[in-house]
């Protein structure tokens, strides 16, 4: 059987008049995190560069493939879809979307044709020209007050949003992860446990057996919170076990020496 193509081979970043190299270095990174790998420079204004190269760690796989173009046409020019990143409002609405809301529609366009998401200069972004030969617009939802992201930064973003979406897509369901070395401590388990914990406590003269107010009751709350597994139950019953045992031992050096002082 065939494996079925990673629709994310078919989505291009493409960086637009770079003026940092270290971005292109820091992108090529974020992209190989997420398996995401073509990458297009638009006339970058140094590149290759040496801090780009550094910038990129273990991603100059990414870096060594990239395409360099003269233009955002040239980019683009195969692609079906092209989204142009945005982070303000224009005169003239165009269609918008949030990282999440792209990804989440890439498992149907990036399996039919090339998907572009076109990021601009770090201090001004893309140009109203240059966001007009996009269908569409993503916007990142920052915060308001400090809105501006590094370049790196926001491709990081959205190759997040898409890996999210890939792996939904290709296991059925959101990553969800909940390996555990140990089962939980059944509900008998605990109320031994709660008996050991109690019996302690009143040894200990922290709780009297007459009137324990809600001391247990908030104990309870706090280690059904918990969610305790058996290995964690059983070291917590062998913390109460030693505590015993060394009041035991204890009472009965201080009876031995009170007999010792009447004798």
């Amino acid at each position: 059987m065939t494996e079925a193509p990673n629709w994310l081979d078919n989505i291009r970043i493409v960086l637009v008049n770079t003026k940092a190299s270290g971005n292109i270095g820091g992108s090529a990174r974020a992209m190989k995190n997420m398996g995401l790998k073509d990458l297009y420079l638009v006339e970058p204004r140094e590149y290759p560069a040496e801090e780009a190269t550094w910038r990129a760690g273990n991603a100059t796989d990414v870096l060594d493939s990239a395409t360099v173009v003269a233009t955002l046409e040239e980019a683009v020019a195969d692609c079906g879809l092209v989204i142009g990143t945005s982070a303000r409002g224009r005169s003239i609405p165009w269609p918008i979307q949030t990282p999440r809301e792209t990804a989440a529609t890439m498992p149907v366009e990036a399996r039919r044709h090339k998907v572009a998401i076109v990021f601009g200069r770090e201090d001004r972004g893309l140009t109203n020209e240059e966001l007009q030969v996009c269908n569409l617009h993503l916007h990142i939802p920052a915060n308001e007050e400090y809105s501006a992201l590094n370049l790196a930064t926001a491709v990081q973003v959205v190759c997040y949003e898409l890996r999210m979406a890939w792996l939904t897509d290709s296991q059925g369901k959101e990553p969800h992860y909940d390996e555990w070395d140990q089962p939980p401590a059944n509900s008998q388990e605990l109320e031994y446990y709660y008996k050991h914990l109690q019996e302690t406590l009143e040894k200990l003269d922290f709780i009297t057996q007459e009137n324990p107010r809600q001391t247990m009751t908030r104990l309870r709350r706090l280690y059904n919170r918990a969610r305790l597994d058996q290995m964690e139950l059983n070291i917590i019953r062998g913390i109460l076990t030693a505590t015993q045992n060394y009041i035991y031992h204890t009472d009965n050096k201080l009876r031995a020496l009170d007999q010792k002082a009447k004798d």
